[in-house]
């Protein structure tokens, strides 16, 4: 014992550094330990520790090594554990072992050598730690990364020509997919995209469809010719379409009645039938709604004389999920026929229909303008007198236009007379206005658009209207160029009825067309041309940017349940005031606002007007409230006027699954707990 330093090893581990340090020269040696240092630092990944020994030379020599042996068997134990918690150092001790010859520093160890278990060694602040804002700095290299990565995919992708569509304009030209059919109704303000487009081909194949259908409980909703301004026949669940079954069955020439298949459009009707000196009696303003939507929505043309064109219908085929192919008639189910009639396709797919016509006439349309207070005197003579006619009234102007249509004399023939203006002359107004807006608005003409002088008076009024379409002072002056151009435009016009009865309603637009009681035929209320009276003046005092026309006609009365204008007296008449809005651009900002402001106004006239005068929207038309307050109202007001609960109990019969319904049906007419089948 005479070195100051020596090495203790055990089986598995050496340990150097321990210093013995002799006190005294004595013979006796007093061996004990002392703990310089209770606590362990931690260095380069080793528990770096200090012990010191003392021997007092008059202890003997055997209990010396006695003890030595002990303090040599407490440390192995104690480095052993030390090295199971730190891999580093046994990595760094297999190397020592390894490299015998390698010089490395001496290994100090310090532990408390005591019975208690020593105190978990205490973790660093948080605010020590720089992995914090290390890690923050990370993440936020990340997202960089990933979102200037999307930017560089999204503009160096190929799309393809498909991809071109408004509602994956948030990627810009996603592509839809291949099986998406997007159905778009004609004024461009309601679309749904669907998986499901059926067009059967004959009864047998449409049959199968709607049977099928109802045991899966897939949508089908009937679909038109999409005309309708509230799409009231879309659905995204799936929708039929009966435009492949468009052939005339047969014709009555002596009953003058014709079957026809109900996919089959107005115009090719009219030009089918011609040929047996038979027509319809009646049109509305558009020749391409195909016959089964036509009568459906509870369409009407202009006629106080005349009903709406359900009335035309005398039998019926309809293909039911519930209860099949029923056929029925004035006979044939009188009670479910006048309520299916104007159905809006809620009951069955309308497969057939069976018309009643009249006899094919040339008419002579006479065009004159007027105001509203010779119109007043001359009222009831016109309504009486004249077997089509209707009111054009021009927003903040004393103009209203007079259309009236008759048969040709068969003594005194088509009147003779000569304009006074040609179509150029009566177009110049209008062609001047959209010269002088380009200049004042600095635009410039659309090398793409057709030369001024081909356009049509109503294309001309879209050009000056997508100008400036919401300056009430802009709509103003186009409204006054319109009126210049009817009073040139006076005169006369002959030609068969389907050429007549037709009317240029102009492009995309927002309509609200209302129908309510005016009387009867031969004692007029009135109450039509107070209704118009007071909308013009809504307009001026609200500064509405409202264009032209207000379009005012009339007709008799309908047996249908479910028509605007049922009525169990014949003698009733009753009127029809739409308000429009057009959308003449494609810009979707613009369009946005264009219809925000046409709801405006349509929610002017209803709050004021629909009460007052038992005013109901036309099918076709009718916009249902996403508000449900408002949509309770307007549930309510159907209560009124229509037999709801005989409507809903049809449907529970026949379409048990609602697979023919759609959102806006169920919105307007909710089945309730208490209608039974």
């Amino acid at each position: 014992m005479s070195d100051s330093s020596t090495t203790l090893c055990s089986d598995s581990v050496c340990l150097s550094g321990l210093e013995l340090m002799p006190t005294s020269s004595s013979v006796k040696t007093n061996f004990s330990t002392n703990l310089l240092d209770d606590t362990c630092s931690k260095n380069q990944g080793t528990r770096r520790c200090s012990v010191t020994a003392t021997a007092d030379v008059n202890e003997s020599p055997e209990k010396s090594i006695q003890m030595l042996r002990s303090l040599r068997i407490k440390l192995s134990l104690q480095s052993s554990v030390i090295h199971r918690k730190n891999p580093h150092f046994n990595n760094t001790l297999e190397t020592l072992s390894s490299s015998p010859t390698t010089k490395t520093p001496p290994i100090n160890l310090i532990r408390q050598f005591s019975s208690s278990s020593p105190p978990p060694p205490t973790p660093p602040p948080l605010s020590a730690t720089p992995s914090t804002s290390s890690e923050l700095r990370k993440y936020l290299g990340y997202s960089a990364l990933l979102l200037s990565c999307a930017v560089a995919t999204y503009y160096s992708f190929p799309f393809p020509e498909n991809a071109k569509h408004k509602k994956a304009q948030l990627f810009r030209y996603a592509p839809l997919p291949d099986d998406l059919h997007t159905v778009v109704n004609w004024s461009g303000t309601h679309e749904v995209q669907t998986r499901v487009f059926l067009q059967p081909e004959s009864l047998e194949e449409l049959e199968k469809i709607v049977k099928d259908a109802n045991e899966k409980k897939q949508k089908i909703r009937p679909v038109g010719s999409g005309l309708s301004p509230n799409g009231i026949g879309l659905a995204r669940g799936g929708m039929v379409n009966l435009a492949l079954m468009d052939k005339v069955l047969e014709v009555d020439k002596e009953k003058k009645t014709v079957r026809v298949q109900a996919g089959i459009r107005v115009q090719q009707l009219v030009d089918a039938i011609k040929d047996h000196g038979i027509t319809l009696q009646n049109f509305a303003s558009i020749r391409e709604q195909q016959i089964g939507g036509i009568v459906q929505v509870g369409a009407h043309g202009t006629g106080a004389k005349l009903p709406p064109i359900d009335e035309q219908v005398i039998s019926m085929k309809l293909v039911t999920p519930g209860k099949g192919t029923i056929e029925i008639s004035k006979d044939k189910n009188p009670e479910l026929f006048y309520l299916a009639r104007c159905g809006l396709g809620a009951f069955g797919v309308v497969a057939e229909v069976t018309l009643q016509c009249v006899e094919r006439q040339e008419l002579v349309e006479h065009t004159f303008v007027s105001n509203l207070t010779e119109i007043k005197k001359k009222h009831k003579k016109l309504l009486n007198d004249n077997k089509h006619v209707k009111y054009l009234y021009i927003p903040y102007t004393d103009t209203v236009v007079v259309v009236t249509c008759n048969p040709v004399s068969k003594w005194k023939g088509p009147p003779k007379f000569k304009p006074k203006y040609t179509l150029d002359e009566a177009l110049q107004p209008v062609r001047d206005l959209y010269k002088e807006s380009l200049q004042k608005y600095k635009r410039q003409p659309n090398e793409n658009d057709s030369k001024l002088s081909d356009l049509t008076f109503t294309e001309l009024r879209d050009k000056l209207l997508s100008i400036d379409p919401l300056n009430k002072d802009h709509v103003k002056k186009i409204n006054e160029a319109e009126s210049e151009f009817w009073k040139r435009s006076e005169g006369f016009r002959v030609g068969w009825s389907d050429e007549i009865l037709g009317f240029d309603c102009g492009g995309q637009q927002w309509v609200s067309e209302t129908c309510f009681p005016a009387g009867t035929l031969s004692k007029p209320n009135m109450k039509d041309l107070k209704f118009v009276e007071e909308v013009m003046e809504l307009i001026e005092k609200e500064e509405i940017p409202a264009p032209s026309p207000i379009e005012q006609r009339w007709s008799g009365s309908s047996k249908s349940l479910m028509s605007p204008a049922s009525s169990e007296s014949k003698d009733d008449i009753f009127s029809w005031v739409g308000i429009i809005m057009y959308l003449p651009t494609s810009d979707a900002r613009q369009r946005k606002q264009i219809t925000e402001e046409f709801f405006h106004y349509r929610h002017l006239t209803q709050t004021r007007f629909w009460n007052q005068y038992s005013a109901f929207e036309h099918w076709a038309k009718i916009e249902v409230p996403k508000d449900k307050n408002e949509l309770a109202v307007l549930q309510e007001r159907l209560r009124t006027r229509f037999p709801v609960d005989a409507f809903n109990k049809a449907r529970n019969e026949l379409d048990p699954n609602r697979i023919l319904s759609n959102a806006m049906v169920e919105k307007m007419f909710p089945i309730e707990d208490n209608v039974t089948t």
